[in-house]
């Protein structure tokens, strides 16, 4: 195995060593027990689907705009006609409380309907006649780019995959999508809604591949582009691989986070203590934007951190196929023991746990379930204050200012997003603190009194050690299209 075959095996904690490597298992992550086996192709067939894939490209490319646009609502249709199988098949697949699915479908026909509302716009030609001399027309066209190998990860595998695959699709490119062994299914329906819309099969085709396949698939001459969703030491194999590839390919690079929160001093803290809260537990913290750590103003900080500690303890963990459950397992035993390892050596090292364990008797060694914490006295020179952390887990962290603030949030490898707590709507000056922020702050995206969405017309972006490329927005559309100019010189006589 290669170094960045390595890299990418290490890269999905729930890949187990010993598994037959001719296949995949989904385990259950809160019962551990098999739920699908999935079977990799040999390299021949894999060959052929990519063949299969550039010949269907070309034939999709020149179906007409308008036609994509309206197969791609139909497949919002179809996709709306799943919402009762979706919840708790995707539930046993990675483990979110049932009751908390609901909104990852209406979030993907959300991003859908967003996309497809500014396709024919954002893929128009670009006239120059207003500067066109005379006898002369020029304009850019925007043209697919070919085949997209799109890699998605198992956190949020429907609303990742339509952030990538719907706008490759609809720009004219062919697409082929590897999931996360840990979410085949999720990979399975969102495709067969795009083939009952009437995308051609060979033109979007589902592709369980082992790290080396994956690897052979980035690497094939006729992968024009690789949009991946992952792990930092993912992306890095990625990268890799394509450099290391023949020719220039593309790649997006959408990777990890460690998101900061800062709480100003007239912060409305009934507002912002749930909100922080959510921010940092929902789905278990398994969010690339989740936050997982906040640094609050002297002034509020003790009632900040009392409010915030007395909310977690509320938390029910438990099964996530029970409708009353709010927080799952984590999405296997090797990432709960990483999570525990960090919690605890930061412990060691001097921070301060405010949740009881015992408050969450499931949560035990030797299982997914990781039980929420919240920790005080943390500083920078701990992992969890710098490394991503993956869980139900936040360090809170006293400042005196927003200069302090400014400085501990940038002082990160990563950049995704980041989000200011203030009370603009009383206080103007406020409102400017915050405008001030946002161009100091080193990351994709800033947040006023939000944290952890992502609207479909902004553009989705990192900076540093979150990797590189956008999805989402007019600007999703260009990453996945190329320009190419034409120049006429229609007048040609004397």
């Amino acid at each position: 195995m290669s170094q960045t075959e390595r890299a990418l095996n290490t890269s999905s904690s729930y890949v187990s060593p010993d598994a037959d490597p001719s296949s995949q298992t989904t385990i259950i992550p809160h019962n551990q027990q098999p739920l699908v086996i999935r079977t990799y192709p040999s390299d021949s067939q894999l060959e052929k689907s990519i063949q299969y894939a550039a010949a269907a490209q070309e034939k999709w490319a020149g179906v007409p705009l308008s036609q994509r646009i309206a197969i791609g609502r139909r497949f919002m249709e179809e996709f709306s006609n799943m919402r009762d199988e979706i919840p708790l098949e995707l539930t046993l697949q990675m483990g979110r409380p049932i009751s908390q699915v609901a909104g990852e479908i209406r979030g993907t026909l959300e991003r859908a309907e967003y996309m497809l509302s500014i396709a024919e716009s954002a893929l128009a030609d670009v006239s120059l006649k207003d500067t066109d001399k005379p006898g002369f027309r020029r304009f850019i066209k925007r043209v697919p780019l070919g085949v997209v190998l799109v890699i998605a990860p198992w956190n949020y595998p429907y609303l990742v995959m339509v952030n990538s695959v719907l706008p490759a699709l609809i720009a004219g490119n062919a697409v082929i999508l590897k999931p996360s062994p840990q979410t085949p299914l999720a990979a399975e329906r969102f495709v067969s809604a795009f083939h009952k819309a009437g995308v051609p099969k060979d033109a979007l085709q589902v592709i369980h591949l082992s790290p080396q396949l994956t690897t052979v698939a980035v690497q094939h001459p006729l992968v024009d582009f690789v949009a991946f969703t992952g792990s930092v030491s993912g992306g890095r194999a990625i990268d890799i691989a394509a450099a290391e590839a023949k020719g220039f390919k593309g790649v997006g690079l959408e990777l990890g986070g460690k998101d900061p929160a800062y709480v100003r001093a007239d912060a409305d803290l009934d507002y912002t203590v749930p909100e922080l809260v959510d921010g940092a537990m929902f789905n278990s913290g398994q969010s690339c934007c989740a936050v997982e750590r906040i640094y609050v103003h002297e002034s509020v900080y003790d009632e900040f951190v009392s409010r915030y500690a007395e909310l977690t303890k509320k938390y029910r963990l438990g099964d996530p196929t029970e409708p009353e459950t709010n927080l799952g397992p984590v999405v296997s035993i090797a990432s709960a023991e990483r999570i525990r390892k960090q919690v605890s050596a930061a412990i060691q090292a001097g921070a301060k746990p405010l949740i009881p364990e015992e408050l969450f008797a499931v949560a035990q060694p030797g299982t997914a379930y990781v039980a929420p914490q919240v920790l005080v006295d943390v500083n920078h020179t701990m992992d969890v204050m710098m490394e991503e952390t993956f869980g139900p887990v936040v360090g809170i962290q006293k400042v005196v200012s927003d200069d302090e603030a400014i400085a501990l949030m940038n002082d990160s490898p990563y950049g995704l997003t980041a989000s200011i707590w203030t009370n603009a709507e009383k206080n103007p000056e406020s409102q400017e603190a915050f405008l001030r922020m946002v161009d100091e702050l080193h990351t994709g995206t800033v947040y006023l009194n939000r944290c952890d969405y992502l609207d479909p017309a902004l553009a989705w972006t990192g900076v540093k050690n979150s990797g590189r490329g956008i999805s989402l927005s007019k600007f999703g559309y260009d990453q996945l299209t190329r320009a190419k100019s034409v120049h006429m010189k229609i007048k040609t006589s004397q």
